[in-house]
C-alpha cells in the first residue's frame, strides 16, 4: 500500500511540476504556509482601511456632503473581498492538514494546488486595492439644499407675506428674522410654507433645518430636533452632553449656507449654547423663528421682526366658507348670512375661523346658527372654549405675574373694539392698588407704559389702529373672549367680572347679579334708571359710562362699601349724584365727565381716599361747595378741562374760567401729578397761576382764553411748565404770540419738550407761529379763523431764533402726525422747503386756505408712511408741485371734503 501511495504521490506531482512548467506559475502548494498568515495579515490591515473609510463616509454625510461615486466603489469592492478573504482563512487549516513532504507535498494535490493558487491571487488583490484607496477627501458639497418637505393645510391667504419674508431671505443685509403675533394666527403654517418654499424655488443654501421649540423646551431638546436633521440621531449623539452635541453641530454648520426655521420660541434662545453659528452677512446663513412675542424678537437680535396679522374681512370669510362647505351654505336660504355673522365674530383669527366652521360644517338649520352667533357673543361656544381658548390662555399664562394678568383683564371691561386709552386705564389700575411699585401716578404711569408694552409684544393687547393712535389700544375680539372666559368662568367666586358692555342693555342689571363680581361693566348700553339696593361686598370696579343715566335711586351706594373705581361718564342726562354716596369710603376714582350734573354735593367730603376727580366738560356745573376740593387731601389727579361747544359753557358754569376759589384750593393739595383747569382768563390770573410751583410740576394742559390785558404773550413765560402736554389759544383776538427771551445767558433746549398738542382758535393778531419750533415733540397742531395768519413757519424769524432760544433750530415737525389749518384766509406757507415728516398721518384743510399754494412736500416727504390729504377739490386744483414726481406720489392721498 505504501508503494502505491508513493507512486501515486509521485504521479500527482510530477503532474503539478508539469502545469507549473506548462503555466509559468509558482508552486502554490510549496508556498501555502507563507502565503496563508500572509493574507490574514493583509485581510487585517483591509479591514482596518476600510472601516477608516467608512467613518469618514459616515461623517460627511453627517455633515450633509456627498460622497464620492469611486469611494463607494471603492469600499464596495472592499467588502466583497474581506468576505472572500474570510473563507479562504477559514478553509485553511483543512488544506493545511493535506500536506506533506514538508509542505512541498499535498495528500490531495490538485485541491491543494487550486487553493494555494486562490490565496495568492486574493493576496495581490488585496495589496492591489489597498494601495488603490489612499483619497485625499472622500466627499463633496450637496448640489442642492437638502430640503425635509413639511405636510401643510390649504393656505390661508398669506401669498404677500411670504412674499415679505422672502424678499427678507433673500436680502444679504436680514440674518435673523423673527415672525410674531397672536396664538392662532398662523405663523407656523406660514414657517410650514417658507420652509417647503425652499424645494421648489432655486436658492444656494446647503440645508434648510426644521425645529420646533415650543413652551417647555430645553436646549437639549432643540438640539436633539437640529440634531436629527442633519444625521446626529442614534441613542450614542442623544447621550451626549449639551456642550458636546453644540460642538457637533457647529462643525456642521460652521462651513454651510444653513435655513435653521425655529418655531413657537416663548423666550430667547442661546444660538452659542445650541450650536447654531449667527447668521451674518458673511456666512449667508439665515435664522427664522416665529414666537408670540415682540420682545422675544429683541431678545433674539432679529433684524427684521414681521407681525403675522388677522384676515380681513374678505380673507376671512373665504376660509370660513372652504372649511364649511357650499353644501351647507346652500341648504337653505338664511345660512348664508348667518354664517357670515359668525365668520365676523371670529375677528380673522384663523385658529378660531377653522374650528367654528369644521364644527358648523354640517349644521344645516338655521335654528343652530342663531345659537351659535348668541353662545358666540356670550364666549361660551363648547368649540371656543375647548379648542381656541386654551390655546391662546398659553400666552396669558406665560405673562411673568399677576399684576400682569390682572391688568390685562381688566381691558375685557370695555366692549368689543373699543379703543381703551392708556393714560386712563393706567390711572384706573394705580387708584385700584394694581400698581404697586410707586406711591405717583406720575412714576407709576412708567409702570403702566411697561405692562401695556409687554401686554402689546405678547399680542395680547394691539394698537389702537387708525382711530385711536398710539394713545389707545384694542382688545381683539377673540383674545377678548377669551380673557372674558378667564374672568367670568375659571375665577374664583370672589374675583368674578360680571361684563355686559355694550350688549344693548335698557334696564340695569338684576340686584343678584351684582352680589358675586369683583368688577362690573355695563357700560354703553342704553340704561336709563338704575334702582335697587344691591349687596356687593366685593365690588372694586363699576363701569356706568355711555349710558343715558338719567336717575341713580338714592340707597344705591349703601352697600358697595369697597368700590374704588366708578365711572359715570359720558351719561348727559344725569344732572344729580344719588344721596348716600358719601357711604363709598373706599372710592379712588370718580368721573362725572361729559355729564349734566349741576353740583357737587357736599357730602362727597367723606370720599377722604380719592385719588382721582375728573369733572371735564361738565357744561352745567355751577356749584362746588367751598372747601370741597381741598378736602381731598390724597387727590392725586384733578381734571376740570372745557372748551368751547355752541353756546357752552355757560357764565354761570364754575369751570367758566377765573375761579379763584377752585385755584387756592388746589394748591392746598399736596400729592397733586395731575391737573387740567377750567380756562384762564387774564394774563395777572396766568401770571400768578404759573408762579406757583405745584403748578409748575403737574400741570399737563392749559386753555387760555381771551386774554387782553397786552398786546403780546411771551410763549416764554410758560417755559417751567414741566409736564404740559396740551395748550390751547382761544379767541386770544388782541395779542401776538411771541417767543422773546426773558434772561440773558439761557439755553432754551429742553422748553416745551412735552408739549405735543398745540390748537389755536381766532387769534387774529396772529402773523405767524414760528414759536412752535421750540416744541419739537408736537404730535398735533390745529389752527383755525386767524385771520392774519401768513406763515405757519416764518424762515426770517426762524433765523432770529438762535439768539432768542440759544441754539440754531432743528429740523421742524419730525413727529407731527395731524396738521389741521381752515379759515386763514391770508396763509401762505406752513414751511419754506419740503420737510421729512417720518410721522405725519394727515393734512386737513377744512376751511378756506385760499393763497396757500404750496405743501412742504417732495418725493422723500413721508417716504414709505401712507399720509391723507383732506380738502376741497378747489384748493385741489390750484396746488403747486415741486415737480410732476412729488404731485404723482402725493395725488393718492387727497380726499374730497365739501366747502
Amino acid at each position: 500500500m505504501g508503494n502505491c501511495c508513493s507512486v501515486q504521490i509521485g504521479l500527482e506531482n510530477f503532474i503539478i511540476r508539469g502545469l507549473d512548467s506548462i503555466f509559468g506559475h509558482a508552486n502554490y502548494v510549496c508556498k501555502l504556509k507563507q502565503t496563508l498568515p500572509t493574507l490574514s495579515v493583509a485581510l487585517q490591515e483591509l479591514r482596518a482601511l476600510r472601516n477608516d473609510m467608512q467613518r469618514e463616509v459616515d461623517l460627511a454625510e453627517q455633515r450633509l456632503l456627498k460622497p464620492f461615486e469611486r469611494v463607494q466603489l471603492w469600499l464596495s469592492k472592499a467588502e466583497t473581498m474581506i468576505t472572500e478573504a474570510e473563507k479562504l482563512i477559514a478553509d485553511g487549516p483543512q488544506q493545511m492538514n493535506n500536506l506533506c513532504l514538508g509542505g512541498c507535498a499535498s495528500k490531495n494535490c490538485l485541491s491543494s494546488y487550486k487553493f494555494g493558487k486562490k490565496v495568492a491571487k486574493m493576496l495581490k488583490k488585496i495589496n492591489d486595492h489597498r494601495s488603490n484607496g489612499a483619497f485625499a477627501k472622500v466627499a463633496e458639497s450637496q448640489p442642492a439644499a437638502s430640503v425635509v418637505v413639511r405636510p401643510e393645510e390649504r393656505p390661508i391667504a398669506q401669498e404677500s407675506m411670504i412674499e415679505k419674508v422672502w424678499s427678507c431671505i433673500e436680502d444679504k443685509d436680514v440674518g435673523v428674522i423673527g415672525l410674531y403675533g397672536l396664538g392662532g394666527v398662523g405663523k407656523t403654517t406660514l414657517l410650514t410654507q417658507i420652509n417647503n418654499k425652499f424645494s421648489t424655488t432655486p436658492n444656494d443654501f446647503d440645508v434648510i433645518i426644521w425645529a420646533l421649540v415650543s413652551k417647555h423646551s430645553d436646549v437639549g431638546k432643540i438640539q436633539d430636533r437640529i440634531g436629527g436633521n442633519i444625521g446626529f440621531s442614534d441613542a450614542f449623539w442623544k447621550s451626549k452632553s449639551v456642550d458636546e452635541k453644540a460642538v457637533d453641530i457647529y462643525g456642521v454648520l460652521c462651513n454651510k449656507r444653513f435655513v435653521v426655521l425655529l418655531d413657537d420660541l416663548w423666550e430667547r434662545v442661546d444660538l452659542n449654547q445650541v450650536g447654531i453659528p449667527k447668521p451674518s452677512q458673511e456666512n449667508g446663513s439665515k435664522l427664522i423663528f416665529t414666537t408670540r412675542s415682540l420682545e422675544v424678537c429683541g431678545e433674539m437680535e432679529a433684524r427684521k421682526r414681521i407681525k403675522v396679522e388677522c384676515l380681513g374681512p374678505e380673507k376671512a370669510w373665504e376660509l370660513f366658507q372652504d372649511k364649511v362647505g357650499d353644501e351647507t351654505l346652500n341648504s337653505h336660504p338664511d345660512i348664508r348670512k348667518l354664517a357670515e355673522e359668525v365668520a365676523e365674530r371670529c375677528g380673522g383669527l384663523p385658529l378660531a375661523l377653522i374650528t367654528i366652521s369644521r364644527g358648523m360644517a354640517c349644521k344645516t338649520t338655521p335654528g343652530v346658527w342663531k345659537y351659535a352667533i348668541e353662545k358666540l357673543k356670550r364666549s361660551s361656544l363648547p368649540k371656543m372654549e375647548n379648542e381656541v381658548f386654551p390655546l391662546l390662555k398659553f400666552s396669558y399664562d406665560n405673562l411673568p405675574n399677576v399684576t400682569m394678568k390682572c391688568c390685562l383683564l381688566y381691558c375685557c371691561l370695555y366692549p368689543e373694539d373699543y379703543c381703551i386709552p392708556k393714560k386712563r386705564l393706567v390711572e384706573y389700575w394705580f387708584c385700584e392698588g394694581m400698581l404697586n411699585e410707586f406711591d405717583r401716578i406720575c412714576e407709576a404711569q412708567m409702570q403702566g407704559n411697561y405692562i401695556i408694552n409687554s401686554l402689546l409684544s405678547a399680542c395680547l393687547l394691539e394698537n389702537g389702529g387708525e382711530i385711536g393712535g398710539e394713545d389707545c389700544v384694542k382688545m381683539h375680539d377673540v383674545v377678548r373672549d377669551m380673557a372674558l372666559w378667564i374672568a367670568c368662568e375659571l375665577e374664583t367666586k370672589e374675583e368674578k367680572f360680571f361684563v355686559k358692555a355694550g350688549a344693548q342693555l335698557f334696564e340695569g342689571p338684576d340686584v343678584k347679579a351684582w352680589e358675586g363680581a369683583k368688577r362690573m361693566s355695563v357700560m354703553k348700553n342704553q340704561i336709563e334708571v338704575l334702582k335697587g339696593t344691591p349687596k356687593c361686598p366685593n365690588l372694586r370696579t363699576l363701569f356706568l359710562s355711555e349710558n343715558k343715566l338719567r336717575v341713580i335711586s338714592n340707597g344705591f351706594c349703601r352697600f358697595i362699601p369697597h368700590l374704588m373705581v366708578l365711572n359715570l361718564s359720558e351719561n348727559i342726562g344725569l344732572r344729580a349724584l344719588p344721596e348716600g354716596i358719601s357711604q363709598l369710603i373706599s372710592l379712588q376714582s370718580l368721573d362725572l365727565s361729559w355729564t349734566s350734573i349741576t353740583e357737587l354735593p357736599m357730602e362727597l367730603k367723606s370720599l377722604t381716599k380719592l385719588k382721582m376727580l375728573d369733572l371735564s366738560y361738565t357744561y352745567d356745573l355751577r356749584k362746588i361747595p367751598p372747601h370741597l376740593i381741598s378736602s381731598f387731601s390724597k387727590l392725586q389727579i384733578f381734571r376740570a378741562w372745557c372748551t368751547t361747544s355752541g353756546d357752552y359753557p355757560k357764565e354761570d358754569n364754575v369751570l367758566n374760567g377765573d375761579n379763584e376759589n377752585l385755584i387756592e384750593e388746589l394748591k392746598s393739595l399736596r400729592h397733586l401729578n395731575i391737573l387740567t383747569i377750567p380756562p384762564i382768563k387774564s394774563l395777572f390770573a396766568l401770571e400768578r397761576f404759573v408762579s406757583f410751583h405745584l403748578f409748575q410740576c403737574c400741570t399737563q394742559a392749559l386753555h387760555l382764553r381771551h386774554l387782553r390785558e397786552s398786546n403780546v404773550f411771551n410763549v416764554l413765560w410758560l417755559e417751567n411748565m414741566e409736564r404740559l402736554e396740551t395748550l390751547y389759544f382761544e379767541g386770544c383776538g388782541s395779542i401776538e404770540i411771541k417767543m422773546e427771551k426773558l434772561s440773558p445767558n439761557t439755553n432754551y433746549t429742553s422748553t416745551f419738550h412735552t408739549l405735543s398738542h398745540v390748537v389755536i382758535r381766532g387769534c387774529n393778531k396772529l402773523v405767524d407761529t414760528t414759536w412752535l419750533i421750540l416744541a419739537p415733540n408736537l404730535c398735533y397742531i390745529s389752527i383755525f379763523g386767524c385771520a392774519k395768519l401768513e406763515e405757519i413757519l416764518s424762515e426770517r424769524k426762524l433765523g432770529e431764533t438762535a439768539d432768542v432760544v440759544g441754539i440754531p433750530y432743528p429740523k421742524p415737525f419730525l413727529k407731527l402726525k395731524t396738521l389741521a389749518l381752515g379759515y386763514l384766509p391770508e396763509l401762505k406757507s406752513i414751511y419754506w422747503d419740503a420737510l421729512p415728516f417720518p410721522n405725519l398721518k394727515s393734512i386737513s384743510l377744512l376751511g378756506d386756505c385760499p393763497k396757500l399754494k404750496k405743501l412742504p412736500l417732495n418725493v422723500d416727504s413721508a417716504k414709505g408712511n401712507q399720509i391723507t390729504i383732506l380738502g376741497s377739490k378747489d384748493w385741489w386744483a390750484t396746488v403747486e408741485w415741486e415737480n410732476e414726481a412729488t404731485r404723482d406720489t402725493f395725488l393718492p392721498s387727497f380726499r374730497y371734503f365739501p366747502k
